[in-house]
C-alpha cells in the first residue's frame, strides 16, 4: 500500500511572530521555519504503518519555495521513502494546494492520503476536505486513531463531547489530530540518510494547475494588548467587579 503525506513549511511553533510595519503580512525575515506540527504527526503515522508492514512506501509532498526542501528532508529523516517538491513562489491558498495535491494523487495513485488537520500559520483547516472532494475520495478528519485492514481504514475521530469511529473504503483521505501519536526524535544518522533519499521537483505549470490566489489579504494586525490584571481582597469584591466592570455576571 502506498501512502502519500502532505507537509507544509511554517514558522516554528515556538517563535513569536511579528507583523510587518505596513500591515501587509507576517514578517518572515530571519525567522526559524519548521515542519507543520500536524503534518509531522501525519508523517509519523505513515511511517508507523510502514513499520507495521501495512504500507509499502511513504511519499511526502510539499508545495512552496525552494526552502521547502528542508521540510521534506525532515520528513525523510523521520522515515519517508521519497519526496516531491512542487516549487513555486506564488502565494498558495488552500484550494490551490488541494488542486496540486489532486494532481500528485492522480500521478502516484496512493491508497491512503494523510494530511495534518490544519497548518498553524493560517489555521484554515480546508485542504484535506477540498482534496477529498476534488479526488472523489472518502474522508475522515481529526483522526486520533487509524487502523488499516482488508482494504478499509477504521478511523476514530474527535467530536464535540466524545469520539466517533468511521470505516472508510480505500483509497481515502485522513487528516490528523494532536492525539494520534507523538512524533519520534529525528537522529543525526537518519538526517544524514535523508540527504541521499530521492527528492523530485516539479512546478504547478508542469502539473497544469492554476494557483492564482482567489482571496486577497487586506490587512494583518497583531491582537490587542491585554490590560494588566488586578488583585482583589476577597470574593465579595471579585463578584462585584465581575458584575459592574467585566459585566459577565
Amino acid at each position: 500500500m502506498k501512502v502519500l503525506v502532505a507537509v507544509k513549511r511554517v514558522v516554528d511553533a515556538n517563535v513569536k511572530v511579528q507583523v510587518k510595519s505596513d500591515g501587509s503580512a507576517v514578517d518572515l525575515n530571519n525567522v526559524k521555519m519548521s515542519i507543520n506540527p500536524f503534518d509531522e504527526i501525519a508523517v509519523e503515522e505513515a511511517v508507523r504503518l510502514k513499520e507495521a508492514g501495512v504500507a509499502t512506501e511513504v511519499i511526502v509532498v510539499s508545495a512552496g519555495a525552494a526552502q521547502a526542501q528542508e521540510t521534506l528532508r525532515t520528513a525523510l529523516a523521520i522515515g519517508a521513502d521519497r519526496a516531491i517538491l512542487i516549487e513555486t513562489n506564488e502565494e498558495l491558498q488552500p484550494l490551490a494546494v488541494a488542486k496540486l495535491l489532486k494532481a500528485i494523487v492522480d500521478k502516484e495513485q496512493p491508497q491512503l492520503v494523510i494530511l495534518g488537520k490544519q497548518a498553524i500559520d493560517d489555521d484554515s483547516n480546508q485542504t484535506g476536505q477540498m482534496l477529498a472532494a476534488l479526488a472523489n475520495m472518502p474522508q475522515a478528519t481529526f483522526a486520533s486513531k487509524i487502523a488499516i485492514s482488508d482494504g478499509n481504514a477504521t478511523v476514530t475521530r474527535e467530536v464535540d463531547g466524545g469520539s466517533e469511529t468511521l470505516s472508510l473504503q480505500l483509497p481515502a483521505v485522513v487528516t490528523t489530530d494532536l492525539r494520534l501519536n507523538e512524533p519520534r526524535y529525528v537522529t543525526l544518522p537518519n538526517i544524514m540518510k535523508a540527504k541521499k533519499k530521492p527528492l523530485e521537483k516539479t512546478t504547478p505549470s508542469d502539473l497544469e494547475v492554476d494557483v492564482t490566489p482567489r482571496l486577497k489579504t487586506l490587512r494583518v494586525a497583531e491582537p490587542p494588548t491585554r490590560s494588566a490584571g488586578v488583585k482583589v481582597p476577597d470574593v465579595k469584591t471579585l463578584v462585584e467587579k465581575l458584575k459592574t466592570e467585566a459585566k459577565v455576571l
